[in-house]
């Protein structure tokens, strides 16, 4: 029987990180969707294109269980390569885009040119693509790009708002790289970093229809008052940069699949969590919202299972996943989930028997090095022996710096998949 000295937190919530990523790994996904994708037929060749965190995993999946020639070339974020002998790799920035990420995207439509109706097209696509296939539309610059781009993550906008702008000042988002392959077959495989796991804004879908506007792009701009470029306003105002539309006969012969979600990644967790004798409770795998906010509302929560047994009986964990949104307003070193963790200590303040963990799935919280954090009870005793002040650092946006300085970072590297935030509260 277990019993909670029985219990080692800090191991048990770096397995349950690991159970996750692991999940949904393009190794373990993506080979059983191959399976189901005809060749091409008579002289139609498969070429392979894709962007995101986990593309050159994928490339890499694709080049190990495909059946038949391949060639093609797919881009990802710097240190996320994967050893290809096919499938040409380029690494570009992430979050905001580069020239290499520009250069790569042109290459990628120059590349699908010329297609038959006898061709197959893989496209390998996986959070990350937004920023990483990035080729500005006519008549805007890559450096616009950037800093609409910075001011919408620093905005507070959620992903499905961002994404609907990238569509519209894209040369490539937004169904256009589907529309630049036809005739071609156009098969796409997903692994989604998006909430509720809409195909169509996973890397602002460049091979899917899209139903949102111009209209809706600059509604968005307004909202969080976007310093626009006036190159950027008329190209939306006059209706010049819209997107694939539903219905197209043009996409009307493709597929496409989603094979790896949150959803797999917190079941997985949760298998590691019965596994050692708890009872896990996945609360959702489309939680947004403000970081810090979502942690006050999870501290609240934890507080409630220790002292009440409500709703859930302790020793449990709870867990949950989505995309949390962090607006900056200070100067420290952040990432959206060292912004959870440290609200949540603030919040708990060393109540007793309770432990969490807080990491990007592609193990890179924001810009930083770190997939994220662990916070322990004695945490914020920890933090006022080396004269920390939490709340003064949750200010200025300085997760990673208070964790630093605990040593309770959590370095996993580049996981090379993504399927965005994990968090795990283990009450004893």
């Amino acid at each position: 029987m277990t019993t909670a000295d029985s219990i080692k937190p800090r191991q048990l919530l770096l397995d349950m990180y690991q159970a996750a990523v692991d999940a949904v790994s393009a190794a373990r996904c993506l080979p059983e969707y191959l399976a189901r994708i005809p060749a091409p037929s008579g002289a139609g060749r498969t070429l392979v294109i894709g962007a995101g965190k986990g593309a050159a995993a994928m490339a890499k999946a694709v080049e190990d269980h495909w059946q038949g020639d391949i060639s093609g070339l797919v881009v990802t974020r710097y240190a996320h390569g994967a050893d290809c002998k096919r499938i040409e790799v380029v690494e570009a920035s992430h979050p905001v885009p580069d020239e290499a990420g520009r250069k790569a995207a042109a290459r990628m439509l120059e590349l699908v040119q010329g297609l038959t109706a006898d061709d197959l097209v893989l496209c390998l696509i996986s959070g990350g693509g937004s920023a990483l296939l990035a080729l500005p539309a006519e008549g805007i610059s890559l450096e616009q790009k950037q800093a609409i781009n910075k001011a919408l993550l620093r905005s507070g906008a959620n992903i499905f708002e961002m994404n609907c702008v990238r569509k519209h000042l894209s040369a490539i988002k937004g169904g256009r790289l589907a529309l630049a392959c036809a005739p071609a077959r156009v098969v796409t495989l997903m692994i989604s970093d998006i909430p509720g796991d809409d195909p169509g804004i996973v890397a602002s879908g460049p091979t899917l229809a899209d139903p949102t506007t111009c209209a809706d792009a600059l509604a968005v701009l307004r909202k969080y008052n976007i310093e626009t470029p006036e190159a950027i306003l008329k190209h939306l105002e006059s209706g010049a940069g819209e997107t694939a539309k539903p219905g197209d006969p043009r996409l009307e012969r493709n597929q496409h699949y989603v094979i790896a979600t949150a959803q797999d990644a917190l079941e997985a967790a949760a298998a590691t969590v019965a596994a050692a004798g708890l009872t896990p409770y996945i609360l959702s795998d489309e939680m947004e919202g403000e970081a810090r906010d979502i942690g006050l509302a999870h501290a609240a929560l934890a507080r409630q299972i220790a002292r009440r047994g409500q709703p859930f009986s302790k020793p449990c964990v709870v867990i949950s996943g989505g995309e949390t949104t962090v607006t900056v307003r200070g100067k420290g070193r952040g990432g959206r989930n060292a912004e959870f963790l440290l609200s949540l200590a603030t919040a708990l303040d060393g109540f007793p028997g309770i432990h969490a963990i807080a990491c990007d799935t592609d193990g890179i919280d924001g810009s930083e090095d770190n997939a994220g954090a662990i916070y322990q009870p004695d945490s914020m005793r920890k933090a006022a022996e080396l004269g920390l002040r939490p709340r003064a650092m949750l200010d200025n946006n300085d997760g990673y710096g208070f964790f630093s300085a605990l040593g309770d970072l959590v370095v996993s590297g580049p996981t090379r998949t993504n399927v965005n935030d994990f968090r795990a509260i283990l009450i004893l």
